[in-house]
């Protein structure tokens, strides 16, 4: 009986070792900072096109958007057909800095719907960044109203 125990407890320890070191090399291949995740397009290209753009402002010693960015990334896959995906490290160039100023970031990581075409931002919440039901909710509500636009525009334009 305490032969049984004995190999089921050194079975049980080295399962526990062993799922222990699985998650250790798993971590050690996740990205450190949130630039490392390389998701979209650069801000200079989505200005140029006639999509709107859903922009994460972050700088790179932010445990708050190093989180973000796995969903940030589900988000580029949802809607790459609908919206840009711009990562804007404020700790970059000056021309970032100065985006980040003239929008008025105070935090990070920051979320903006920015759509060119009609000079528009929007904030989006940040009680939505861990709720992707809830921030699909928001991206689907920009999208109609910025149908209705696009059709009131055309219909002035007649």
């Amino acid at each position: 009986m305490k032969k049984k125990i004995l190999i089921t407890l050194g079975i049980l320890v080295t399962l526990i070792v062993a799922s222990v070191a699985g998650v250790a090399v798993t971590n050690m291949n996740a990205p450190k900072h949130p630039s490392e995740y390389k998701i979209g397009i650069s801000y200079d290209e989505a200005v140029k096109s006639d999509k709107p753009m859903l922009a994460v402002f972050y700088v790179d010693w932010c445990g708050y958007c190093l989180r973000f960015m796995p969903k940030f990334r589900i988000l580029n896959t949802l809607y790459k057909n609908k919206y840009n995906f711009v990562m804007i490290n404020v700790e970059g160039d000056q021309n970032t800095r100065a985006l980040a100023e003239d929008v008025g970031i105070a935090g990070y990581p920051t979320v903006y719907i920015l759509d060119p075409k009609y000079d528009n931002r929007v904030l989006l919440s940040n009680s939505y960044y861990h709720n992707l039901k809830k921030f699909r909710v928001e991206l689907d509500r920009y999208l109609r109203i910025r149908a209705l636009l696009d059709k009131a525009t055309a219909e002035v334009e007649k």
